[in-house]
């Protein structure tokens, strides 16, 4: 474990490179007349959600503490507390919303234009990319508003409405119909594409849906699904067990020497071969990770990197904005000026979608599942010889042996499936992950407050479902139940 202070006023940020994308997206004018692939290709552009997830996100999991006294605003807040957030504004679950629908609308008008044309074979790769992008919002959506896939309830649980045509009237009349029906609606998208999908014509492939990052969804959205084979397979198609060290991020080895400002430069950088799919995202999380008053301390930040079952030390740089800010140096702001000399603009976080190290952890959670001991030792194995210091691998192996003696179980799908988690907690810690996790397995949270209080968050507590913006009553969709 490495503790390093590091007092250093938030304005001093890193560099913008491997940042471009807020100019790269933006469509010419002329964007509206759709008659070329490439006009549909940087109205593709936008269809991504430009909004983040992390800051609700972590904020309503076991990876954060109440500090007592930090940035404190309600986006963090009200998660921490199991409360609806009272926010409307970025960062927020109601901006989330309406940003992945936005992205939506640009994936359906990208749709209508590839249908339209005359040479529709011309289009291929954008109604490939068109069609995952549509499929992945809609995926993001379903599993932050509404209850994690379970096929005994999955026909009966209220999902959020799959929208394919571009909005027409005002206030369109929706159906959220159920977790299911979207299910079902975001495969057909995601086969349909997955095949189209090309790496060739973007000038930055990892903006867009690439091949490797398509797999990497169809991986996760399979685990959700709980279709374990597929999984494997599709994990497999992004790179093979016997590649992954070259596409793993070298914690252990040059990230070791990297400053904190060259770490937060490459982290989110398009030439970081572990980033399979990048996107901006109209946020100050980059800026206010650290300093939210509910987030890692250092006793949380012990209970995460402490120990692991490898027996070795996490090789994760943890730095501290004064005595109880926390951070691992990941993803920071960039700031884009309203003009050359102007001292306003905006504040954006770029965040990887899709990263190497999660299709690793896909894949070793499926295996697990099916009982495939060697081949989750294999990838844990390989993962922890990039993230543990001095790694050494006559003493540093992940046996299954040491997964049941670590973790006090007798059963082998369990002590596996709880060193996958708890690798990935420590690997994402900070991005929001986690609470996707808590999710799909029912785990309870508990949250203590600066003055003691205890708020615990059971298994079935219809809050862990975030609430679905209160204006859409105006289209017809019921709330989420408190």
């Amino acid at each position: 474990m490495q503790r390093k202070a590091l007092y250093i006023l938030l304005a001093i940020l890193p560099s913008v490179t491997g940042c471009k994308k807020y100019l790269d997206q933006q469509p010419d004018s002329t964007w509206t007349q759709l008659d070329t692939p490439e006009k549909v290709s940087q109205l593709l552009g936008t269809a991504y959600p430009q909004a983040n997830y992390m800051t609700f996100c972590e904020a309503m999991s076991d990876n954060v503490a109440d500090k007592g006294t930090g940035v404190d605003v309600r986006t963090n807040r009200d998660p921490f507390y199991f409360n609806d957030v009272q926010n409307i504004n970025q960062d927020s679950p109601e901006y989330y919303w309406a940003a992945a629908y936005t992205a939506i609308a640009a994936a359906n008008n990208a749709l209508i234009a590839c249908e339209n044309a005359t040479d529709t074979a011309a289009y291929s790769r954008q109604k490939g990319e068109a069609l995952v992008a549509r499929a992945y919002a809609h995926f993001m959506l379903v599993n932050i508003f509404s209850k994690s896939y379970d096929a005994t309830t999955a026909n009966t649980d209220m999902g959020i409405p799959y929208v394919t045509e571009p909005e027409e009237v005002v206030f369109k009349q929706y159906d959220r119909k159920t977790v299911a029906y979207v299910y079902d609606q975001i495969e057909k998208d995601l086969l349909a594409g997955l095949p189209l999908i090309r790496d060739d014509k973007y000038k930055v492939p990892k903006y867009h849906f690439n091949q490797k990052a398509a797999y990497a969804f169809a991986a996760r959205f399979y685990l959700y699904k709980r279709d374990y084979q597929k999984v494997i397979t599709y994990a497999d198609m992004a790179f093979p067990t016997s590649q992954a060290v070259s596409y793993l991020r070298p914690w252990n080895t040059s990230y070791v020497f990297l400053s904190p400002l060259e770490l937060f430069n490459i982290y989110s950088n398009s030439s970081e071969n572990a980033n399979f799919l990048l996107v901006e995202t109209n946020s100050s999380y980059g800026r206010n990770l650290a300093q939210y008053r509910f987030g890692m301390n250092f006793p949380m930040y012990r209970a995460i990197m402490g120990s692991n079952v490898t027996g070795g030390d996490w090789c994760f740089p943890a730095y501290t904005y004064g005595t109880a800010d926390y951070f691992i140096p990941k993803l920071s702001e960039y700031f884009v000026k309203e003009s050359v000399n102007a001292t306003i603009g905006y504040i954006y976080t770029m965040v990887p979608l899709f990263t190497a190290e999660e299709v690793l952890f896909n894949r070793a959670e499926a295996n697990a599942q099916l009982g495939n001991t060697s081949a989750v030792l294999a990838d844990l194995n390989t993962y922890a010889s990039t993230r543990i210091t001095n790694y050494d691998a006559g003493t540093d192996v992940v046996t299954l042996a040491k997964c049941k003696s670590y973790y006090g179980l007798s059963d082998n799908k369990n002590a596996l499936l709880n060193a996958v988690l708890d690798f990935k907690r420590a690997e994402f810690v900070q991005e929001g992950t986690r609470w996707f996790d808590l999710m799909r397995y029912k785990v309870p949270v508990t949250h203590v407050t600066s003055q003691g209080q205890t708020m615990i968050l059971g298994a079935d507590d219809p809050r862990r479902v975030f609430q679905i913006p209160l204006s859409t009553k105006t289209s017809g969709l019921p709330l989420n139940p408190r």
